[in-house]
């Protein structure tokens, strides 16, 4: 019964994630916004034209005209607006910005060990853990949600592993333990409590040589 009730508000929250509303949409790279400032069509995007929209680094970084490059990893579409709001009141008076995201970017994670379709996801819209586990199509029977395994890309800053538990999300409401994931993450559901640092250590080299393949052979 415990088992059941946990599958089913796992798949409650999917349905609910699924459903943000735009402003609560954390942005990716690859994302293309459309950014409007009243008054000034010299730095605005064409709304005719989706080829003036501002695009989204690898880096998470956009350059615009004046303030030069904000980092937007881990910023809503509202934060985003907010901040670009406040660079620019330094040089236009009362700036009145709207942002569109005209297309969506993908991150691209790992996921692996203890569940239904083990393997790499290009997630949209929302990237977060409890998205990629919905990807990968939920836990097997063996997984210990106490025990998952974030392995953060490499060329990221930062503690590199980090130990989650996704019961506290699911039962508690602990969004600490509903992390945003970006571009290479890995995740690894342990079975049973039971893994071992060369299990990690494996499970992270993969993941890294399958994102540069599918790099190389993009760029081929």
């Amino acid at each position: 019964m415990k088992k059941l009730i946990t599958a089913l508000l796992l798949g409650a929250m999917l349905t609910f994630c699924g459903v943000a509303s735009a402003d609560d949409y954390i942005m990716s790279p690859g994302d293309q916004l459309q950014i409007y400032v009243l008054g000034h069509p010299d730095i605005s995007s064409t709304r005719a034209n989706t080829d003036s929209a501002y695009t989204v680094r690898p880096d998470g970084k956009l350059s615009f005209p004046l303030v030069g490059e904000i980092d937007i990893n881990g910023l809503t579409v509202y934060e985003f607006t907010s901040l670009l709001t406040k660079e620019l009141s330094e040089y236009i008076i009362n700036p009145h910005i709207t942002v569109n995201v005209a297309k969506l970017g993908t991150t691209r994670v790992f996921v692996m060990g203890e569940v239904s379709k083990q393997g790499m996801y290009e997630l949209t819209k929302s990237h977060r853990v409890l998205d990629a586990l919905g990807a990968a199509g939920g836990f097997t029977q063996k997984a210990a949600k106490k025990d998952i395994y974030l392995v953060r890309n490499a060329g990221r800053e930062g503690e590199n592993v980090q130990k989650l538990n996704i019961n506290k999300y699911l039962r508690k409401g602990d969004i600490t333990q509903n992390l945003v994931l970006h571009e290479g993450d890995c995740l690894y559901l342990t079975s049973n409590h039971k893994f071992t640092l060369m299990d990690i250590a494996r499970f992270a080299n993969y993941a890294i040589d399958s994102i540069y393949d599918s790099k190389r052979i993009k760029n081929m």
